[in-house]
């Protein structure tokens, strides 16, 4: 039940945004730690990127963070990191960020990101020493096949007849065609066979050869064997994905989230042999980097990465979540839809977001956990907005009851928000959403 009181946030509570110093008090809390979640309650919101960026920037240049983890894909994330690193020829930011192609391409093509992207070139075009540069990945499973086609790209170059098993053993997937979802489904219809046993022992094959092919001395070389290993392992863990998904949400949930805390594991443990230090910020949403045990949906048996990043990393990580009251966002009505220029529509009553709406002030930062003022100590409604939002249920489709300070260590909220503007605009999502459809009932 959720609880109704009307306390309220004061000045002494709270690090108002909106100077220079915005995030000097976060820094502080985030003290020394290597690890850092940061959040967002939509993958829409021009705002967090903004903000997100900003964060990351100071995590960069005044602690040392030496790679960016996003809720991306492997493949499409690595040609960014090859940009900002100076090994690739693409032009520019918004051509490096070529690959996201797939829904929902704005999340990652947009205008922030590309910014931030830039900056990064930058950055690292100053660093004498290559060990200094700032890496870019992506921490998420659905890239299937062009996971696989990474694998026997890679493998083409160092060992031909190596990639001739890996092709062989990956057409089990061809007599289906399509992504991975189309495999799941015929999988469990019972009209295609596993591919499990082919994706494994091409893993195992992979890590058997790894001291032929990391003969080669060098950080490229074992950042290359590195990127292929991670598209080796996602095609083996997306596989098992894919036909989880048609078995319950708890499972899939379950399994994609795991992935990305193993993804991060090996990838912190490659950047400290590599580079002699690892430390990485996390951009993620917050249903993501948030602690699932401080959540209803955590007690119906999911976890996320904040859940595992806290048992693996304990003190060593830092979670910040990401609020805000009403606005826009860049979102779709559907699972594949176009993107469309949508309003966020007022936070709910009896919600953390109304309360935080009712502070003392628009933008600021507040500590969590044991520090949490008391306003924020209680269960209440929190709002998630993926990809799809769906005014018109709204109390179904985005609400869910959480303890706040539980959940973050810290929280940064964003009274009113704007949408993220893609990449690749287009006329719908420039007409945006017309007053006359505020919705009748939530």
């Amino acid at each position: 039940m959720l609880t109704q009181t009307s306390a309220l946030l004061s000045m002494n509570d709270v690090q108002a945004l909106g100077g220079e110093h915005d995030y000097d008090e976060l820094l502080s809390w985030i003290g020394e730690r290597p690890l850092v979640l940061l959040g967002e309650a939509s993958h829409g919101t021009h705002e967090f990127y903004r903000e997100r960026s900003r964060i990351t920037k100071r995590l960069i240049e005044e602690k040392g963070f030496v790679a960016v983890a996003v809720e991306a894909d492997w493949p499409d994330a690595y040609r960014v990191n090859r940009y900002v690193t100076g090994g690739s020829s693409d032009a520019d930011a918004a051509v490096a960020l070529g690959d996201f192609k797939r829904f929902p391409s704005w999340m990652w093509r947009n205008e922030d990101v590309a910014s931030f992207i830039g900056w990064l070139r930058v950055h690292n075009d100053g660093c004498r020493d290559p060990k200094t540069k700032t890496r870019f990945y992506g921490l998420d499973l659905y890239s299937l096949r062009t996971s696989m086609e990474a694998v026997v790209s890679y493998l083409n170059a160092n060992n031909p007849e190596a990639a001739e098993r890996a092709r062989e053993r990956y057409a089990c997937f061809d007599l289906i065609g399509g992504e991975g979802p189309d495999y799941g489904h015929a999988v469990n219809l019972g009209l295609h066979p596993s591919c499990e046993n082919e994706v494994v022992a091409e893993l195992v094959d992979l890590r058997r050869q790894a001291m032929a092919l990391l003969a080669r001395d060098g950080l490229v070389a074992a950042d290359e064997y590195f990127f292929a290993e991670q598209n080796a392992r996602l095609v083996q863990n997306a596989e098992q994905y894919y036909r989880a998904m048609y078995q319950g949400r708890v499972s899939s949930w379950n399994l994609r989230d795991q992935h990305m805390a193993e993804t991060l594991e090996s990838l912190v443990g490659h950047l400290g042999s590599a580079l002699g230090r690892s430390k990485v910020v996390v951009w993620e949403h917050n249903s993501h980097v948030g602690d699932a045990r401080a959540t209803e949906l955590g007690q119906s048996g999911e976890f996320n990465l904040g859940q595992l990043a806290r048992t693996t990393w304990s003190d060593d990580c830092f979670l910040v979540g990401f609020t805000t009251y009403h606005g826009r966002v860049s979102a779709a009505s559907d699972w594949g839809g176009p993107v469309e220029h949508k309003r966020v529509r007022p936070a709910l009553s009896g919600s953390f977001e109304e309360r935080l709406h009712n502070g003392p002030v628009g933008d600021f930062v507040v500590r969590l956990g044991a520090s949490a003022p008391a306003p924020l100590t209680e269960v209440m409604l929190e709002r998630a907005i993926g990809v799809i939002y769906r005014p018109n249920t709204e109390r179904a489709s985005h609400w869910f009851k959480a303890h706040l300070a539980s959940q973050f260590d810290a929280l940064v909220h964003l009274d009113h928000t704007s949408a993220v503007r893609p990449l690749d605009r287009t006329e719908l999502w420039d007409a945006g959403e017309p007053p006359e459809t505020y919705p009748s009932g939530l």
